[in-house]
């Protein structure tokens, strides 16, 4: 029987904060079962194992991504759309960055798998953004790809403390927003 209180949900969402604190390469079923006052047996109830856990939690990083990158670019346009979803994403990513990089290199196993959808909803969000722009025909892909690299690049090595001069980095991810409206204009 499921201990009470704890059900799927409950049990992804504590991994997702786990991960946050201490990476996602450390989490582990055990570590997990620990935080929540569990044994390690009781969330396979819950959860099917590892990899299991990892997929759930890639799910709704992407969603939780999703999510917010939808809520800042409602109602903007042009270089406000584009700031306020790269805004949006760098702070959901420097301040979930274990649940974000569950998402690294994670396969949808279908196009109803929760990780597809959401990752849909991503891509969707940022799409919309490049609407805003007269990109040519068959080169969204290509600024969909320019766009997350440069969010992720910068949004990753922040996370891990990666820019250690002097700078504000506040100051130089503007740098990226102008740098990328400028080349989406210029498209």
């Amino acid at each position: 029987m499921p201990r009470a209180g704890l059900d799927p949900a409950t049990v992804v969402e504590a991994g997702a904060a786990l991960a946050d604190e201490v990476g996602f390469a450390r989490l582990t079923m055990g570590s997990l079962a620990a935080r929540l006052g569990v044994r390690t047996p009781s969330l396979y109830k819950h959860v099917g194992g590892q990899d299991d856990l990892n997929r759930r939690i890639a799910a709704l990083a992407l969603s939780q991504t999703a999510d917010a990158v939808e809520r800042a670019v409602e109602g903007r346009t042009g270089r406000d759309a584009l700031a306020a979803s790269a805004r949006a994403f760098r702070g959901f990513v420097v301040a979930h960055p274990g649940r974000y990089a569950a998402t690294i290199g994670m396969e949808p196993a279908g196009p109803d798998d929760p990780l597809a959808l959401a990752g849909q909803r991503l891509l969707g969000a940022f799409s919309a953004v490049l609407g805003g722009y007269a990109i040519p025909e068959g080169g969204v892909e290509h600024a969909l790809r320019m766009l997350r690299s440069l969010c992720h690049g910068f949004a990753t090595l922040q996370a891990a403390n990666g820019f250690q001069w002097s700078t504000d980095i506040d100051e130089s991810f503007e740098w990226v927003i102008t740098f990328a409206d400028r080349g989406l204009r210029a498209m």
